[in-house]
């Protein structure tokens, strides 16, 4: 019996296979039948499951090759970020961006448009520069940005086959600190939400949606120097002086309290070598524009009595707009509203609807790898390139070998 990674979701392919190599994915493939691919499991739905085999691709870990004078790294699509990021470190070199969890894969991280925060960073996917993939003939692919179908397969889903290596763009290495702010009421915040979230290289609102105070605010600040001073207030909030654990979550959690630090011991909200986040959750998430970004967040804060009993903690981050026909940026930059629930699926379930209905005059985009209630019908509304994207999908993998239920359910694949 495998599940995800929070013990939330159980896949039901009656085949599930580790692949050890490229040439293995395409052996697998060519076999026959249904087929996805599976990375490491931070997804909270079917999105990666398969009424065939399933391909494991987490052991795909053993490329990576930096290319100084193009500011490019080739990984293998199985490797975490984490493990990438303090490579890359080591030889002088750093990402634009981290998610909140450094135990993420980069092929799967990027084919669902994950992401990390600030106002001026592009969800993780914007870093990928070319992507290698198995396609439904069994044959290696390569499609590269600028190439016709880049902006279609970059946030791919596992629609389209199974990507083994991808390209990233990297910069020069930087360094961050991390403060907390408290005591920020929801008036300041949302009379100036863009001060909040520009505050920092980037920024997250962690809140339980209680009346009163928002919760606080993590603040990355990129550092010239290691003695740059930060402001000790923000808004109506204060800067705060220890280092305790922000999630109360114990010993798990990046350096925070002014401490500057490489940007890869930073970046991310955990840390690589521990246990992340609860464990035993459901997640939840959607981009609402960042022009309406108050005023999404004030319609969630009006179900707060009914989200508090079930919610652990509810993350709000930005990211900058992007030219990705799937990702939740997609031509527009976007607050995106995060809720990591307690396991409690029959009381989420109904709660989802009236989130959603809160969010629908703002047009929010759900993430693509977490639990929504979205049918194809309300995706098509909201991503208004999803049509041609599913025309990419069909052509490339006209017989339906990486389609499945989910993929179908959204409207990324035609129906069968």
């Amino acid at each position: 019996m495998l599940r995800n990674w929070a013990g939330t979701y159980e896949y039901a392919a009656p085949r599930i296979v580790e692949a050890a190599t490229e040439e293995h994915v395409q052996r697998l493939v060519r076999e026959g039948g249904r087929v996805h691919a599976l990375g490491t499991r931070h997804s909270f739905t079917d999105l990666p499951d398969t009424e065939g085999t399933l391909i494991d691709v987490s052991g795909l870990v053993g490329e990576f090759s930096i290319d100084p004078g193009a500011r490019a790294v080739t990984v293998a699509a199985g490797t975490r970020y984490g493990i990438v990021a303090r490579a890359l470190d080591e030889q002088g070199w750093a990402l634009h961006n981290l998610g909140s969890l450094p135990h993420i894969s980069v092929g799967g991280a990027t084919a669902t448009g994950t992401h990390g925060s600030g106002d001026g960073n592009g969800v993780l996917t914007t870093a990928v520069r070319a992507l290698r993939y198995v396609g439904a003939d069994g044959e290696v692919h390569e499609v590269r940005r600028g190439d016709d179908d880049f902006a279609a397969l970059a946030v791919g889903v596992g629609a389209f086959g199974i990507a083994t290596a991808v390209t990233l763009d990297i910069q020069p290495s930087f360094r961050v600190r991390q403060d907390l702010y408290s005591g920020i009421t929801w008036d300041a915040l949302l009379a100036d939400l863009p001060a909040v979230t520009g505050a920092g290289y980037s920024v997250s609102i962690f809140t339980t949606w209680e009346p009163g105070t928002a919760g606080f605010v993590w603040v990355k600040t990129r550092l010239d120097s290691d003695d740059d001073a930060v402001p000790g207030t923000l808004l109506n909030g204060r800067r705060a002086e220890g280092k305790d654990s922000p999630l109360g979550m114990g010993d798990n959690i990046t350096e925070v309290g002014g401490v500057p630090g490489p940007w890869m011991l930073r970046l991310p909200h955990f840390r690589l070598d521990s246990e992340p986040s609860l464990g035993e959750e459901i997640q939840t998430e959607y981009f609402a524009p960042r022009e309406h970004g108050a005023a999404a967040l004030e319609a969630v804060r009006r179900l707060g009595d009914s989200i508090r009993p079930h919610l652990a903690v509810s993350e709000i981050r930005t990211a900058a707009r992007d030219d990705l026909w799937l990702s939740g940026a997609y031509e527009q930059d976007v607050v995106i509203i995060h809720f990591t629930w307690y396991d409690h699926p029959d009381e989420v379930g109904a709660l989802l609807p009236r989130i959603e209905e809160a969010l629908h005059p703002f047009a929010a985009r759900p993430h693509w790898g977490k639990v929504h209630r979205y049918d194809a019908a309300a995706v098509e509304r909201v991503h208004p390139r999803l049509a041609d994207a599913r025309a990419v999908f069909e052509r490339l993998d006209p017989e339906g070998r990486f389609v499945n239920a989910h993929l179908q359910r959204v409207g990324l694949r035609e129906p069968r």
